[in-house]
């Protein structure tokens, strides 16, 4: 694909990715920008490797605007300035699941096609993947230094607003990956809307990103301090005790998890809770990624205190959708709030018409935070988006008062961790093993992950199969968080009149088992 090197009319100024971080960096150049580990980054060093970077991928790579690069790497240092550096050349940068196994990557390379790849050096299954298609690819580590070393600084490019910098992989319910297009002008509108919704983005502020990199939230909330001339500080994993230290110690302003974090932080001793809340002087606490339970809001704000917890819900191709507020919390349970920033919400019936208040739909949101479109998908992109309004299959209900709830998801992702995962990728792997007839996979709800995937298997007769067959094959063909975490053998799947799969008897069903 190909983005489009801006004719900038008069007087107007294109709302560029990196463009909010060079601005930062001409106010508070020798501010700290970036915190990760023993390494630190000034605004003055970011913006310099960013305009290296371009250079060792123009010039050395021949990486023109449009093209296609992969970056495969945990949370590090150097995550926001190859994003940044890249996008300001006009380059597209697909964020990729360093945890994907070798066929995974396989796939999603085939699918964008990439011209080159920066990649961490622990990330074996990625690049024996690259090096299978024979992308060219950059080394993190002393070859990425010596290369910014010997390049010169190479100014941004005039690129339209509209045109992609990201690519955000998501699974779709056939279990094949599909690219979300972000654009530079949605996130450049989003990082202000956040700074004004929830106060934690200013020039003295301080964000705690603990979120992986490569996901679309954790990005987010990870780049927009660097609009304002705050700080962020990149956990490389996720450690309670290590974040409650953090927090204890007065820094953060502003901290974004996801419940299984919140699980992990309010299993430590209430002597440490207490330490925290103490010390700590945050703005907000933003949840995302999975549904917050109610008694768990209660157990944040009782650790961490009022007035400053936030659940937003939204999704990959539509952004930040809704957020409930502080105030919000505890007055209406089951909420994920009113509309966000900007953005409109509908909840429609099945013919496409608007639902009364207390009378479940299907949600459909539009604003200035939306994806630009799957890539490759053309078909898909016509389902989900349609006159500027985006549909991801969530089914919601809105209250008199304009408050929104989630009651399912039409398709039937799971969030496990605050990843998701759609089932049908698993089936697909399980269908393929000799002797397995039928199989479905669920989500069932659980205590630290918010959900855990449940595989129901059906075996052919005569077949000796067993729930440690299916959980090998698995482990050997898909990322460990998508691997099922309990199997039944069964001797038939309930499927409705037309042969559907119910699994909402199947959730059922485990659930009245484990009681």
């Amino acid at each position: 694909m190909t983005a489009n090197v801006a004719t900038v009319p008069a007087g107007h100024t294109a709302l560029m990715l990196g463009r909010g971080i060079r601005t930062a960096a001409a106010r508070v150049p020798d501010k700290t920008a970036l915190i990760c580990g023993a390494q630190t980054r000034s605004y003055r060093q970011l913006t310099d490797r960013m305009a290296r970077l371009g250079d060792v991928a123009c010039g050395g790579f021949g990486i023109a605007p449009g093209d296609i690069v992969a970056l495969v790497a945990p949370n590090c240092v150097e995550y926001l300035e190859i994003v940044a550096g890249l996008s300001d050349q006009g380059a597209i940068v697909a964020t990729l699941n360093p945890r994907l196994s070798e066929a995974e990557f396989a796939a999603i390379l085939a699918d964008c096609a990439p011209k080159l790849a920066v990649v961490h050096a622990d990330c074996a299954a990625a690049m024996a993947a690259l090096a299978a298609a024979r992308v060219p690819s950059l080394t993190l580590g002393p070859a990425y230094e010596q290369a910014l070393a010997d390049a010169k600084a190479l100014a941004p490019r005039a690129i339209d607003e509209q045109a992609p910098f990201a690519i955000s992989y998501t699974s779709g319910t056939t279990g094949a990956p599909k690219g979300v297009l972000l654009s530079h002008r949605s996130r450049a509108l989003l990082f202000l809307a956040m700074a004004a919704e929830y106060g934690c983005f200013g020039h003295d502020d301080h964000f705690l990103g603990l979120a992986p990199l490569y996901h679309g939230a954790g990005f987010a909330f990870a780049c927009a301090p660097l609009w304002f001339g705050g700080c962020c500080t990149v956990l490389p994993h996720f450690a309670a005790e290590e974040v409650l230290d953090h927090i204890a110690s007065g820094r953060p302003s502003g901290v974004f998890m996801v419940p299984t974090h919140f699980h992990r932080l309010l299993a430590l001793p209430p002597e440490r809770l207490a330490r925290a809340r103490r010390g700590q002087r945050l703005k907000a606490i933003i949840s995302n990624a999975a549904a917050l339970p109610q008694t768990m809001k209660e157990k944040i704000i009782a650790a961490f205190g009022e007035g400053l917890l936030h659940e937003t819900y939204g999704s990959t191709e539509g952004g930040i959708v809704t957020n409930i507020r502080p105030a919000d919390q505890l007055c209406k349970p089951g909420s994920v709030g009113t509309p966000f920033v900007a953005m409109e919400v509908d909840i429609r019936d099945e013919s496409g018409a608007p639902v009364p208040p207390g009378t479940v739909g299907e949600l459909f949101c539009r604003g200035p935070y939306s994806f630009s479109g799957y890539l490759n998908r053309p078909d898909d992109t016509a389902q989900a988006l349609i006159d500027g309004w985006v549909g991801v299959g969530d089914m919601a209900v809105r209250d008199t008062e304009g408050y929104i709830a989630i009651v399912d998801r039409k398709k039937d992702m799971v969030v496990t961790g605050g990843v998701n995962v759609y089932p049908r990728e698993i089936e697909i792997v399980i269908e393929a093993l000799p002797g397995v007839a039928d199989v479905a996979v669920v989500g069932l709800p659980d205590a630290e992950w918010g959900e855990r995937l449940h595989a129901f298997v059906v075996a052919a007769p005569g077949a000796a199969l067993g729930e440690n067959d299916i959980i090998a094959a698995c482990r050997a063909r898909l990322a460990r968080f998508k691997v099922p975490r309990g199997v039944s053998m069964i001797e038939a799947l309930p499927r409705s009149a037309s042969g559907k799969v119910l699994k909402k008897a199947l959730r059922q069903r485990a659930q009245g088992a484990a009681t």
